[in-house]
């Protein structure tokens, strides 16, 4: 059923959006500067959404889904997936959805290798991060878009980034 769409070798297949150093090291797909996105050029209604990741502690990211305008990605104009252990607003803390869905509980992912699973079913968006339920919410703001993956601050790194549609 899945399908892997970064598997950290390569770039190919996704969109630069932005100025961060994306670039492939050690099995992944990681950057440390500048702001940006590894951007789908496809668009995407009802799918889930595999990755793993790595940042620092201060670290800045996140999966975009359903993003409206490609080119300019916010958390407006799509859902933002937060990993963001440090937000000064914990409320939106790794494993909320950005101004839509605060997380069920904490998670530290910091300095290691963690797991998101994004699944987005009509208006039904369940994060888990770990296989821990973070978000389990509807809305209806964004049907459809491409996935971005979002550099911030930090390190951060992804790999084994797996995608099935319904």
């Amino acid at each position: 059923d899945f399908k892997t769409i970064l598997d950290g070798t390569t770039l190919k297949g996704w969109d630069v959006v932005g100025n961060a150093n994306w670039t492939v090291a050690d099995g992944a797909v990681q950057a440390t500067t500048g702001t940006g996105f590894l951007v789908t050029p496809a668009s995407y209604t009802d799918f889930q959404i595999t990755a793993d990741f790595w940042v620092t502690d201060g670290a800045n990211s996140g999966v975009f889904i359903r993003c409206d305008d490609p080119k300019t990605i916010t958390a407006v104009n799509a859902y933002e997936v937060n990993i963001f252990d440090t937000r000064p607003d914990q409320s939106y803390r790794t494993g909320a959805i950005v101004d839509v869905a605060k997380p069920l509980s904490v998670v530290h992912t910091g300095g290691k290798w963690n797991t998101i699973d994004i699944t987005a079913r009509g208006p039904r968006m369940i994060v888990l991060v770990n296989g821990q339920k973070m978000v389990d919410v509807q809305d209806t703001k964004h049907a459809r878009g491409p996935i971005a993956l979002q550099y911030g601050a930090g390190t951060v790194k992804f790999k084994n980034v797996r995608l099935r549609t319904f």
